[in-house]
């Protein structure tokens, strides 16, 4: 069983421009856009984060459990052991968890828009402060076809995920929240510079 992921993620400008060119290219919408909790989990003392691992429970119109680890970059290619299955009960996952010493140490919202377009997943992501694309496929030449595709500069990719990307804004703007969630965004603008991102939707759709 191959538990590898290999994505790129990037950051862009107009996600609309982008979902039609998607329809253009022959995409399947595969799932609609969706709001997103995510829950990171680890114990009291980091131990899976200081190791590179990472232990999610992900509520949408569904729950899952994500375990991802052993990451490693090529180019603005992120590749990684992803370990990911469906959950009956989020509550009683999570309580799970609890019980052998895991806690929630971070939680995010997000809305997503899942495209497949042959053997790639194109995920349009909207967070609190700012829109992403994430381009998943078995090959790295795949991610690349696609992107280019897209009219996006794969070298422009970003490789921290977006609690990573919330730890860099909250230092910039010394903002005072725990949680990456709409609600405290509300006020508070996010320039691509407060990220230290490019984005990567500077070819001609």
């Amino acid at each position: 069983m191959n538990n590898e992921e290999r994505e790129i993620k990037l950051y862009v400008r107009d996600l609309e421009v982008l979902a039609e060119r998607l329809v253009g290219l022959g995409a399947e919408l595969v799932r609609p856009r969706v709001l997103e909790q995510n829950f990171r989990l680890d114990t009291s003392d980091h131990d899976l984060r200081n190791h590179g691992k990472l232990l999610r429970l992900r509520l949408d119109d569904r729950a899952r459990v994500t375990f991802k680890g052993n990451a490693h970059f090529e180019g603005s290619v992120i590749a990684r052991t992803e370990i990911e299955f469906a959950v009956d009960d989020f509550d009683k996952a999570r309580m799970l968890f609890e019980a052998l010493g895991y806690q929630v140490v971070a939680c995010y919202e997000k809305y997503r828009r899942e495209y497949r377009l042959g053997e790639v997943l194109v995920m349009l992501d909207e967070l609190p402060f700012g829109d992403f694309v994430e381009i998943e496929a078995p090959n790295n030449p795949l991610i690349e076809e696609a992107a280019e595709g897209l009219g996006l500069d794969a070298s422009r990719g970003i490789l921290t995920n977006y609690l990573g990307l919330f730890e860099i804004v909250k230092s910039k703007l010394n903002l005072p929240f725990t949680d990456l969630i709409f609600a405290n965004f509300e006020d508070i603008h996010v320039t691509p510079e407060d990220l230290g991102v490019l984005p990567a939707d500077v070819k001609s759709l």
